[in-house]
């Protein structure tokens, strides 16, 4: 199964045989206050150094989230999608809970985007997907209906069967245009919230064949070492089943371990994209 998008110059293929695929987090003012009042006041001037980072550390596709309080979000979504196409040919996820925001930044896409995202709430189905469809996107489905998240693994595989019958029957999205994730809650509130997403990856990937994301930083949320937690947690998730994350791609811990995860499962033919990374540092430039 393999999921394409695209920018409107390069192309990105997320799948079980392809390199993990490392998703920038860091274009988000989600508890960055300097970054929400920058936002509010008109001044995106941070975008570009989130962008340049990221590239640097190994993003191969960047989320975009402009959710930042009192702030015109549609309208800041336009402006951050159209200055990232410049800054960069990385295809983009477009990020709200807001269906006007994500039809603001669909339209102004030049590309394949990847939506994040849509629930199982009927009322977010029926809005989310038709824009999905008519812009030829696609979409991160998350397994939780109008009552909750569920924890049994078997009841979040039911909710994204749910996801997938109406996306792909309603709305004829193709199932290769729907990434799952898993819900991924922090290891510090249950330590056995780890295991219940690996089992879901693992069910995920037997029932359904759909390629995957989570949320890699939520796992570590109000731990200490949070990298440390995140790097130890990819290469577990990947042998079941997880084929992106939505990830801090500034941090070579957190990246390195994404990428010895492909060499040790395979993806990654005589170590070449592992000993060109490792050249790449030690020539101080970022790998292509």
């Amino acid at each position: 199964m393999h999921t394409t998008l695209s920018s409107a110059t390069k192309t990105v293929t997320i799948g079980p045989d392809q390199p993990f695929a490392i998703i920038g987090e860091r274009i988000n003012p989600t508890g960055r206050k300097v970054f929400q009042q920058q936002l509010r006041n008109g001044d995106l001037s941070r975008i570009a150094i989130d962008v340049e980072q990221q590239v640097a550390g190994g993003a191969m596709l960047l989320d975009v989230n402009m959710g930042a309080p009192l702030a015109d979000e549609a309208a800041l979504m336009v402006k951050a999608v159209t200055l990232i196409q410049q800054l960069t040919d990385l295809p983009l996820v477009i990020d709200s809970s807001i269906p006007e925001v994500l039809e603001a930044g669909l339209r102004t896409y030049q590309g394949k985007a990847l939506v994040n995202s849509v629930t199982v709430e009927d009322e977010r189905l029926h809005t989310i997907l038709p824009l999905v469809k008519e812009h030829g996107a696609a979409v991160i489905g998350l397994p939780n209906d109008e009552e909750q998240i569920p924890d049994e693994p078997e009841r979040r595989l039911e909710l994204a069967r749910k996801l997938v019958a109406v996306a792909t029957d309603t709305y004829k999205i193709p199932l290769e245009d729907i990434v799952i994730d898993p819900l991924a809650m922090p290891a510090g509130a249950d330590t056995g919230h780890t295991g219940r997403t690996l089992e879901t990856l693992a069910l995920l990937r037997q029932e359904l064949g759909v390629n995957t994301t989570l949320g890699a930083s939520n796992l570590s949320f109000g731990m200490p070492h949070r990298e440390a937690i995140t790097a130890a947690f990819l290469p577990l998730a990947a042998a079941s089943g997880l084929t992106s994350a939505i990830m801090d791609a500034r941090s070579p811990q957190v990246v390195r371990a994404a990428r010895a995860a492909d060499l040790l499962l395979g993806r990654d033919d005589w170590g070449a994209a592992w000993i060109a990374a490792y050249r790449a540092e030690q020539a101080g430039k970022p790998p292509s």
